[in-house]
């Protein structure tokens, strides 16, 4: 359906053609180059009612095609001495269907139809003029090609660009219109798309403060609190061993503290996108890790396999946040007596981590398993894979593998 705008427009362009008709109605009929033209008020009536169909050419375009045809042809049986406006208006009544009608077979068969019965009437009209001996008596008719028959040539030939015009150009027209609303729905559909990308960026990145802040808070806290345990348990008879436990809290929290800095001036810094951005933790502070796995009372022993090759600082990032965790967990869940083994193997095609405890591993709370979700979440950002359950001969088992990617850089090749 046409807008308001579109329909103010017409509205106003019939006014203009009609006002533009009474100038052009006025002028004919002084110049009197017309025999026996119809009197004054027949052509006012005529343009009145072809131009005004032009109001409604968008919301009715087959319609005001023939209605306005109708009307050319009775003004001229009638000898209206206006002949350019309504020439004007005809050519735009076909345009208009060829340009807003969406069924394009409909708007083809109602644009041939209206031009075959114009050429009809033309060829009558000519038929009429050609035996009539009172209109002809005074023009040429000797020789293959006489004046009579190169005006009557001349007459076909206008009439076939002025209708193949109306014609071709209404197909432009709606050709314009169909691109510029598939651009349109193009733009609102990148629009639509931008808006979920934007979504869906701030959602991955709360997930990722999310997995770094657990991985980070849980943790050191759950060093500080056994720590912090072991202290109160022999404050009165060991002060030293107390000290010495309130020492490592100590050292834990500035660790924490340490990390949750480095944090934040990752996300103040890089691009909340980038999952690879620099990290103050690698595979090289495993040993460290370990220590203070020991210090906070799991028994841990690390062992390396195979050639060390160097890997990424996403991919050592990645596998130092899985060990941390599972080693967390096996603290928090494996009991007293449990032990703990971490072996980083550097096999042919890629590097694994895994880490066994001989404690039990009770059933995960229904809100908990963050830990285990955040571990998902790395290794997929790495295209790795991760396994973990419960194993058969008792305790727990985390083992995750990351393949090698190729980056070359200025000082060699880093896998």
């Amino acid at each position: 359906m046409p807008t308001r705008a579109e329909i103010r427009f017409d509205r106003v362009l019939a006014a203009v053609l009609f006002v533009c008709a009474l100038l052009s109605l006025a002028l004919y009929q002084q110049m009197g180059i017309f025999a026996n033209p119809a009197p004054l008020w027949v052509g006012v009536v005529t343009s009145l009612c072809l131009c005004g169909t032009l109001a409604w050419r968008r919301s009715y375009p087959v319609l005001v095609m023939f209605t306005a045809g109708t009307i050319f042809v009775v003004a001229a049986l009638l000898g209206v001495a206006e002949q350019l406006l309504a020439n004007v208006v005809l050519f735009l009544s076909i345009y208009t269907v060829g340009a807003v009608v969406e069924n394009r077979d409909r708007a083809r068969l109602m644009r041939m139809l209206m031009i075959a019965g114009m050429f009809v009437f033309l060829v009558v009209g000519m038929f009429i003029q050609s035996t009539n001996t009172h209109l002809v008596s005074g023009i040429p008719q000797v020789g293959a090609l006489s004046p009579l028959v190169a005006f009557m040539l001349a007459q076909i030939l206008i009439n076939i660009l002025y209708f193949a015009g109306a014609y071709v150009m209404g197909e432009i027209a709606y050709r314009v219109r169909l691109r510029e609303r598939q651009l349109r729905a193009l733009t609102t559909e990148l629009e639509r798309e931008r808006a979920l990308s934007s979504s869906q960026a701030v959602a991955l990145e709360r997930v990722r403060i999310a997995r770094e802040l657990h991985d980070v808070v849980a943790h050191h806290v759950s060093l500080m609190g056994v720590q912090a345990g072991a202290a109160r348990m022999v404050l009165d008879r060991d002060p030293d061993a107390a000290r010495t436990a309130l020492h490592q809290v100590e050292t834990s929290a500035r660790l924490a503290i340490s990390e949750l800095r480095g944090l934040l001036g990752t996300l103040r810094e890089v691009d909340p996108g980038l999952e690879d951005a620099p990290s103050t933790v690698s595979l090289s502070g495993l040993p460290a890790l370990i220590r203070a796995s020991e210090d906070a009372g799991l028994p841990t022993r690390f062992e390396i396999q195979g050639t060390e090759v160097p890997v990424s600082s996403l991919t050592g990032f990645t596998l130092f946040r899985i060990a941390q965790e599972s080693l967390t967990n096996a603290r928090k869940h494996g009991g007293q007596a449990a032990t703990a083994d971490v072996r980083l193997r550097y096999l042919s095609d890629g590097v694994e981590l895994e880490i066994t405890n001989t404690g039990a591993m009770p059933l995960p709370h229904p809100q908990s398993g963050h830990g285990q979700l955040g571990m998902r979440e790395r290794i997929a950002a790495v295209e790795g894979r991760l396994e973990y359950g419960p194993r058969t001969r008792g305790g727990y088992l985390v083992r995750a593998f990351v393949p090698y990617v190729l980056v070359s850089d200025s000082e060699g090749v880093t896998r």
